[in-house]
């Protein structure tokens, strides 16, 4: 889709609306979960989401070179940070983001990069090197959902970063074979060798074996270590978010259960959580998020993701010390967010009455 030169109207009603079909069509556990998000934070998670999903589509398969992507994306970016998006949905909708929690850009350039080393078939040879790419795809998106929530606190934000990072080890875990069929692996190199596989050798005629199942589990067995780290900032969120961000990682926990249900065999099939599953996992967490207490002791971040902490103190301080100049989209900002909240409010309530509706006549 051409972009325009031109700053784009606000279209609130399609904006919400293609934002949350992107939504519903990407990730089902992020969009489960987002359910239990308040409106006030629901509509800018669902504009995130959106952007990320575009961005990552037009690097990866955009049928554009690495480079011309990653500058119409800077292109975008600035012009959304300017306050004037191009006339892209998902660009207006995030420029409401932007303008109303003053989201730091780094962290959304971290995200970009992300999309760009895996646009460049960059190799991961250690533990450290996959932390270093999951940091920049996911726990960039962790940092930023923890912002527009209006925690500032840099353990908060760490331990948000952390959760981004173990759901994507546990994505690479699940998606060894779909990834292999695309050319694809991202286990660490280091660790095939030390099992005695010759990753290249591998990836040509890629299968199951013992020394693989070795390193998907091993691959697990991190990602656990920093669900359980993680866990520790989300009595630090503000108790109407907690049981969403507790449903998204009690059920992406819950994918490397069923991997391992399955035989630690990413080949032969993709482990899928049951719905019904999903469901017990998310009551839970409503549950849970109302009695979680505080941790006494404050572990360090995660080397890979101590810059974006870094970066978001910077941009807290500016908040603090009010630094950060007026946008020019000014008052129409607060109003469309606020409409994008009625709406979602009002789309709920709607498919209530129809379930209602539909119990009574079924009876």
């Amino acid at each position: 889709m051409p972009a325009s030169a031109e700053a784009s109207p606000l279209r609130p009603v399609a904006d919400l609306d293609a934002c949350v079909a992107l939504m519903r069509t990407g990730s089902r556990t992020f969009f489960a979960a987002s359910r239990l998000l308040p409106q006030r934070v629901r509509a800018s998670s669902i504009a995130l989401y959106a952007f990320c999903r575009v961005a990552d589509d037009l690097v990866d398969c955009g049928g554009m070179a690495v480079g011309d992507a990653m500058a119409v994306l800077s292109h975008r970016l600035d012009r959304i940070y300017e306050g004037l998006p191009l006339d892209h949905v998902e660009d207006r909708a995030l420029a409401v983001v932007v303008q109303r929690h003053q989201l730091p850009r780094a962290l959304l350039d971290a995200l970009l990069d992300g999309f760009a080393w895996d646009a460049q078939g960059r190799c991961y040879e250690s533990l450290e090197d996959l932390h270093d790419y999951g940091a920049r795809v996911a726990g960039s998106v962790g940092a930023m959902m923890c912002w527009i929530m209006g925690v500032r606190q840099p353990q908060a934000l760490a331990r948000a970063c952390e959760l981004g990072v173990a759901m994507q080890l546990t994505n690479i875990a699940r998606d060894v074979g779909e990834d292999a069929r695309n050319g694809r692996l991202y286990l660490p190199r280091r660790w095939l060798r030390e099992a005695g596989i010759e990753p290249e050798a591998w990836l040509r005629q890629p299968g199951c074996t013992p020394a693989l199942q070795e390193v998907v589990a091993r691959l697990l067995d991190e990602a656990d270590r920093l669900y359980r780290q993680a866990a520790a900032g989300i009595p630090q969120l503000p108790r109407d978010c907690r049981s969403a961000i507790l449903a998204a990682r009690l059920i992406y926990a819950e994918i490397g259960e069923q991997l391992r249900r399955d035989g630690l065999d990413p080949i032969r099939q993709r482990a899928v959580v049951p719905t019904a599953r999903k469901l017990v996992l998310l009551a839970s967490a409503a549950v849970q998020s109302g009695w979680l207490g505080a941790t006494a002791q404050a572990a360090p971040p995660l080397a890979a993701i101590a810059y974006l902490v870094d970066h978001c103190d910077t941009g807290a301080q500016a908040l603090e010390a009010g630094a950060v100049a007026a946008r020019p989209l000014g008052q129409r900002v607060v109003w469309m967010l606020e409409l994008f909240e009625r709406l979602e409010a009002q789309r709920l309530d709607q498919r209530a009455a129809v379930h209602r509706t539909q119990r009574r006549y079924s009876h």
